[in-house]
């Protein structure tokens, strides 16, 4: 991976941070002092400082110099969701233009996929252009069904880096990750089963639920450990249980990541209970910290996890393509995956490993990662400001979503009216349950470029929900 010159200098500035040697509000050193200290110029200094605030460690004072960012206290809400333990097997009929309707770049806070300008299209342009040349007629022909030999074991390769013991002959390429979701559901379920399903749970995931006819329980979120595994181990000892869908990292909607203690947990009581866990691993790679959260798979000794993902969401929504570790269920995922499709789009396949093996995919990730904590924190700024007191925002650790709670005594509808009318596209937390638990709540996406145009609406709304109290 790529050094850069600053790192001489960030890193130890970095765990100074940590280990309390500089504290909220310290001065740091001057631009003139860094750059005669470790031989630098005034650019790669300058870049440092940059990158450092970025990171939301340090803060800029116009002629006074850099210092270490106060801290504030989140004030993570202690109060657990309760949800009463009901069964549900009703379709889920939504408008689907409420997850993916795009009006303009700065005013869509709705779609969870890069926006135009985050997306690496020379890279993948020029990328494909060289696959075509070398490859020629041999992509318009059948690819296996499980997927391209080399692109498996790359994808195998990669993830046994974070601790997850692929076979790649239990790993099938897919047409997205919904195609993954539904490949590996099937396998293990068939209509009138019930699963178990973080809430709220993404739109997508719970069209998938329904048009399988599968009955569905919801197990809550929290802000602080991830998932509510008391309740889990209830749900799992009072019912047959055939599956649990869930999204540890980066959590969507909410940006929440489950703890490790808590992902040994879930892991534990599937076992127990011999629930095949089936894992979304789409938002992993987008993570803000020093390195990429663990996976439930990296924990898994007896076979029953299954995990999938995605390049949709790290590169652009329009490479359909992702994958699914079956493990022990492989023969019957690959039938399934024949029905759905015979073969992925052979270009995407030799795009994705060519990407893969040239280091470009991690090259492009480091930058993207860097942008998106940025917008994330230019976002929550203005949000914390501009709504109402009682309001809160839950700061994610990477991927692409806040998860917005207003105040009880606020009249949340006159806000999405105000929105709609103006062009303002958030997600209702309505979307996200069966249930109505999260009428009170949205998602913000920060996943397009934020510009002044988008702060200010943004703001602008938070006014206005102020005069709906």
């Amino acid at each position: 991976m790529k050094t850069y010159k600053y790192e001489a200098f960030t890193a130890v500035i970095e765990e100074q941070i940590r280990n309390g040697i500089l504290q909220s509000g310290d001065k740091l050193p001057s631009i003139r002092n860094i750059k005669e200290r470790y031989n630098l110029s005034i650019s790669s200094v300058q870049n440092g400082f940059e990158y450092l605030m970025i990171k939301g460690l340090v803060e800029s004072s116009p002629r006074s110099g850099y210092f270490v960012v106060e801290k504030r206290d989140e004030n993570i809400p202690e109060i657990k969701t309760k949800l009463s333990e009901v069964v549900r097997d009703e379709a889920f009929m939504k408008n689907i233009a409420l997850t993916s309707k795009r009006i303009s770049e700065s005013s869509s806070f709705n779609t969870t996929v890069p926006g135009d300008l985050l997306i690496p299209q020379k890279l993948i342009l020029r990328t494909m252009q060289e696959v075509i040349r070398k490859k020629g007629a041999a992509l318009l022909r059948y690819y296996p069904s499980n997927g391209l030999e080399e692109l498996r074991k790359q994808i195998t390769k990669q993830m046994g880096i974070y601790g997850c013991r692929f076979n790649p002959d239990e790993l099938i390429i897919t047409d997205g990750a919904l195609q993954a979701l539904t490949i590996a559901l099937s396998s293990v379920t068939k209509a009138g089963d019930i699963v178990a399903v973080d809430s709220p749970c993404v739109f997508s995931i719970l069209e998938v639920i329904a048009n399988l006819e599968v009955k569905v329980i919801e197990i809550p979120v929290h802000y602080r450990s991830g998932f509510d595994t008391d309740y889990f181990r209830k749900v799992c000892a009072e019912n047959d249980i055939r599956a649990l869908i869930v999204t540890p990292n980066f959590h969507n909607p909410t940006g929440i990541m489950m703890s490790d203690d808590t992902k040994k947990e879930v892991l534990a009581i599937a076992e127990d209970h011999q629930v095949c866990i089936i894992e979304n691993e789409m938002y992993s790679d987008l993570y803000f910290e020093e390195k990429r959260p663990s996976s439930i798979k990296s924990f898994d000794e007896k076979g029953w996890v299954m995990t999938y993902s995605s390049f949709s969401k790290t590169l652009a929504p329009g490479i359909r393509l992702g994958w699914l570790y079956a493990g022990r269920f492989y023969a019957k995922a690959e039938r399934a995956k024949f029905v759905l499709g015979r073969s992925v789009s052979p270009l995407y396949q030799e795009l994705i490993l060519k990407l893969l093996q040239e280091n470009s995919y991690e090259r492009h990730l480091r930058s993207f990662r860097k942008k998106l904590n940025q917008q994330a924190n230019l976002l929550l700024e203005v949000l914390r400001r501009s709504f109402p007191e009682g309001s809160y925002f839950h700061r994610p650790q990477g991927g692409y979503s806040i998860w917005a709670q207003m105040p009880e005594n606020m009249d949340i509808k006159k806000l999405y009216q105000y929105c709609e009318e103006h062009k303002v596209l958030f997600t209702p937390g309505n979307t996200f349950s069966f249930t109505d638990k999260y009428d009170d709540h949205f998602r913000v996406v920060f996943a397009e470029r934020i510009t002044p145009e988008s702060l200010h609406l943004l703001e602008q709304a938070g006014i206005k929900a102020r005069e709906f109290m």
